[in-house]
């Protein structure tokens, strides 16, 4: 049975920046920060591990109760940035996930670096959060390969009789690229995110696209009924 795991953020959706200004807004309410945080790289990263550099930068010990109290803020601020920021759905990205949820014999989910409140959150907000059945998440892991095999083990746990095979990563990152092959997947890159196509071609894709506005070519492939240049 063909897999395809998709990142959310610059692969499915651009949220306008609503997850970062909500974790500001988070560290600003539970620990009173006043000044911005600096030089934490986001793209391709786990929530986890950006947190853990922002509390750091910040001084802050990363108790469980502080993740607690931090996780609770973010998720309750996370929809209000997603409301009054410019965001959207990226070209394509509804109708191939529709489709392709709606393919018999074909499962779709989640490879992405949220925390799972906020992957919900932000697919809820834009209305694509029914597509999905399954997924790996950011919330306990550092490194995104980590988050890759987790969410090969949803997919197992939600379909144990089912054989897995034609497994796909699909995202815009380098990151993303890497934690295909950790998984032995065939990795879909698409530059609509922090990252060129030659940026992103030099990490060796199976397949790269600028955007998925071909939305029939992108299924096709996906759904192993043709093959993409």
């Amino acid at each position: 049975m063909p897999v395809c795991l998709f990142d959310i953020d610059g692969t499915l959706l651009s949220s306008g920046g609503a997850g970062q200004a909500a974790m500001e807004v988070a560290l600003a309410e539970v620990f009173g920060v006043t000044r911005p945080t600096e030089g934490v790289p986001v793209a391709g990263r786990t929530d986890r591990a950006i947190t853990t550099e922002m509390l750091a930068f910040h001084g802050i010990a990363p108790t469980p109760e502080n993740w607690s109290r931090f996780q609770a803020a973010y998720f309750r601020q996370l929809p209000v940035e997603l409301g009054c920021r410019p965001g959207l759905v990226l070209p394509g990205a509804a109708v191939i996930v529709e489709r392709l949820a709606n393919e018999t014999g074909l499962i779709v989910g989640l490879l992405t670096g949220n925390f799972r409140r906020g992957a919900e959150l932000k697919l809820e907000h834009f209305g694509l959060m029914r597509h999905f059945c399954c997924g790996g998440f950011g919330d306990d892991h550092h490194s995104r390969d980590d988050v890759a095999r987790s969410a090969l083990a949803s997919v197992r746990a939600h379909h144990p009789s089912d054989d897995l095979r034609d497994v796909w990563v699909i995202g815009d990152t380098p990151a993303d690229i890497q934690c295909g092959r950790a998984i032995g997947a065939t990795v879909v890159a698409v530059a609509t995110g922090h990252y060129s196509a030659d940026e992103l071609a030099a990490h060796d894709p199976d397949h790269l696209f600028d955007d998925f506005s071909d939305t029939e070519l992108v299924i096709e492939l996906l759904s192993g009924t043709a093959e993409a240049d």
